[in-house]
C-alpha cells in the first residue's frame, strides 16, 4: 500500500470512528450551559407555583397540568418519551378507602380499665392510612416547641404511638408534620393529637370526616393514622393536664408506659384514583455506555390546599400552598438540565433519563411507583442526582447529602474544584438529626441499589406553609446548582467506570445489615 493510499485510509478511519469518542469540547459545554439563566429557572418555578396550579397536591387535577406542562417541554426539547404508550406520562394508582364509622373505634388500656371511644364522634381522624393491622403500643408524648436539628430528642418512639399537644386557632389546628414524619419513619404506629379545639370547631370536623378517603399507593405499606383528641377525654384517660404541658414550651419526652393505646379502622373500598410521573430520555452517544442510565430526578407535587388532606394550613387570605421551594425548584432544575443537555454536542456517553415525580409529600409514592416499572433496567441505571429545595438559603454552598456513600462524592468535590467560577461550594450532610437521607425521592432509588447524590439547601421557616412563594425564590443561586448538577452528571455519564458505593454503606442501605 502506497503512503498517500495509507493515509486516506487513517482519514477515513477517523471519519468512520463513532462520535462518543469525541469529548465536549468546552465551548459546546458553554453554549449548552449558557441555556441555564436565573429569567428561566423564575419564570418557569412561577409557572408551576402559580395560585392556579392550587399546590400540587397529589392527586389533582392541576397535578395533572403541571405534568402536561413537563411533558410539552421535554416534547420540545427532543427527549425520548418514556411513559405511557409513547407518552411522557407514566400514570400509577391509588387505592382510596372510606372509613366506615359505625365500625371504627379506639381503645385506651390503663392498667386493668380498658375504655372504647368512637371514632367519628370521640375521636376525630385528622390523617394518615388505614393499616392493614389493628396499630396497638404504648404512649410517648413530644412535648413544648421541638428542635429542628433533634426532632424526637432521642425519644426512642418504635412500636409506640407518639402524642402531640396541639393548640387550635379559629382557622383549625395547625399541624408541625416533621417531628410526625420523623416519629413515624422511626417506627411510631401512629399519632395521637390532644387538641383544645371548641365544640363548635369539633362538630364542624367530624361532619367532614364522613367524607374523607385516607389515599395511599396501591400495594404500598401504609403509614399509621392521626387521630385527634380533646382535652378531657387526655385528661381522663391519660391523666395529664394538657392545658398546663400546653403552656410549658420546654422539649420534653414523657413516655406513658402504663397506657395502651389500640385503634381500628374499618375500611371502606373506593374507585382509585390515579397520578402521573413525567419522564423523558436523552439517548447516549457511546455505542456500549448508551444502555447504562444517569437519572435526574425532583418532585413536582406538593401540599395543595387546606382541602387536599395534606396538612396545608390557610394564613390569613392565603389558603394555597405553592412550594415554590418546596419542590417546584428542584422540578425546574431537571427541566433546566434537560434542556441543557438537549443543545450538547456530541451527546454524553451514558443516556440520561429526566423524571419529575409526584406523591413525594404522601410518602415518596412516584419514585416508589417507578422503581417497581421501571422505564429503564434499575441494574443499568448507575447513579440519581435529585434535587429537593434549592431555591433558598445561602448564596455560596449547598448541602449535597449521600456523598459519602459512594465514589459520587468524589466526582462531585472534584467537578466543584475545576468550576470554581459557580462559586458554589457543595458541603456534607448538616443537619443529620433530620435524617434527611430518606425523606426525599433518593432513597427509593438507593435502596435499589442506586448511587444517589441529594441537592438540598434545607428548610426554612416558610417550609410547608402558604408562604412558600415564588417572590422568595433566588434564582441566581438556583441557576449555579444546577449547573454544579449539569458538570457533575455530565462528569457521571462519561466516566469510563460507573459509580461505586462504599461497601459499608451498600451494607446499611442497599442490604440492610
Amino acid at each position: 500500500m502506497s503512503l498517500r493510499a495509507r493515509t486516506c485510509r487513517l482519514a477515513l478511519c477517523a471519519l468512520l470512528l463513532p462520535a462518543a469518542t469525541v469529548a465536549q469540547t468546552t465551548a459546546a459545554v458553554q453554549r449548552a450551559i449558557r441555556t441555564i439563566t436565573p429569567a428561566d429557572v423564575v419564570h418557569r418555578i412561577g409557572v408551576i407555583a402559580d395560585d392556579s396550579m392550587l399546590g400540587r397536591a397529589t392527586p389533582s387535577p392541576q397535578l395533572e397540568q403541571v405534568a402536561r406542562y413537563i411533558a410539552g417541554e421535554f416534547k420540545r426539547f427532543g427527549l425520548k418519551p418514556l411513559g405511557d404508550s409513547g407518552t411522557f406520562i407514566q400514570h400509577y394508582p391509588i387505592a382510596r378507602q372510606q372509613i366506615d364509622l359505625t365500625k371504627s373505634v379506639m381503645t385506651i388500656a390503663t392498667g386493668a380499665s380498658t375504655t372504647t371511644f368512637k371514632i367519628g364522634t370521640d375521636v376525630n381522624f385528622m390523617n394518615g392510612g388505614l393499616p392493614h393491622t389493628d396499630p396497638t403500643g404504648h404512649v410517648v408524648l413530644l412535648l413544648g416547641e421541638r428542635d429542628t436539628l433533634n426532632l424526637l430528642a432521642g425519644a426512642d418512639v418504635k412500636g409506640a404511638w407518639v402524642a402531640l399537644v396541639l393548640t387550635a386557632s379559629e382557622q383549625g389546628v395547625l399541624v408541625d408534620r416533621r417531628p410526625i414524619n420523623a416519629a413515624l419513619q422511626a417506627g411510631a404506629v401512629g399519632v395521637l393529637v390532644i387538641t383544645n379545639r371548641s365544640d363548635a370547631q369539633w362538630q364542624a370536623r367530624l361532619g367532614r370526616l364522613h367524607g374523607e378517603a385516607p389515599q395511599s399507593l396501591g400495594g404500598m405499606p401504609v403509614e399509621g393514622p392521626w387521630l385527634e383528641i380533646r382535652n378531657a377525654t387526655a385528661a381522663s384517660v391519660l391523666g395529664i393536664d394538657p392545658a398546663a404541658l400546653r403552656a410549658d414550651e420546654t422539649p420534653s419526652v414523657r413516655r406513658l408506659d402504663a397506657v395502651t393505646i389500640t385503634a381500628h379502622l374499618e375500611p371502606v373500598a373506593l374507585a382509585p384514583l390515579r397520578a402521573p410521573n413525567v419522564i423523558g430520555m436523552l439517548e447516549g452517544s457511546d455505542p456500549t455506555l448508551k444502555r447504562e442510565y444517569v437519572l435526574l430526578t425532583g418532585h413536582m407535587d406538593h401540599l395543595g390546599t387546606p382541602g387536599s388532606g395534606e396538612g396545608c394550613v390557610a394564613k390569613g387570605a392565603d389558603s394555597i400552598c405553592n412550594g415554590a421551594d418546596d419542590d417546584a425548584s428542584g422540578t425546574i432544575g431537571v427541566v433546566e438540565l434537560a434542556q441543557a443537555f438537549t443543545q450538547l454536542t456530541p451527546r454524553p456517553k451514558r443516556s440520561l433519563v429526566f423524571m419529575t415525580v409526584s406523591g413525594e409529600e404522601r410518602g415518596l409514592w412516584g419514585s416508589t411507583y417507578y422503581v417497581e416499572h421501571p422505564a429503564v433496567p434499575l441494574a443499568q441505571t448507575v447513579a440519581d442526582v435529585n434535587s429537593d429545595m434549592i431555591g433558598r438559603n445561602w448564596a455560596d454552598s449547598i448541602v449535597v447529602i449521600g456523598k459519602e456513600h459512594s465514589d459520587l462524592g468524589a466526582t462531585l468535590n472534584r467537578v466543584s474544584a475545576e468550576h470554581s467560577e459557580l462559586h458554589m461550594k457543595p458541603i456534607d450532610d448538616i443537619w443529620p438529626e433530620e435524617n434527611f437521607f430518606f425523606r426525599s425521592d433518593q432513597i427509593t432509588f438507593a435502596k435499589k441499589g442506586i448511587p444517589i447524590l441529594f441537592f438540598t439547601a434545607g428548610v426554612h421557616p416558610d417550609y410547608h406553609q402558604v408562604s412558600d412563594e415564588v417572590s422568595k425564590i433566588d434564582g441566581e443561586k438556583e441557576s449555579r446548582i444546577i449547573k454544579l448538577d449539569f458538570y457533575t452528571a455530565l462528569a457521571v455519564a462519561n466516566a469510563a467506570a460507573r459509580p461505586k458505593w462504599n461497601p459499608a454503606s451498600y451494607a446499611k442501605i442497599v442490604q440492610r445489615k
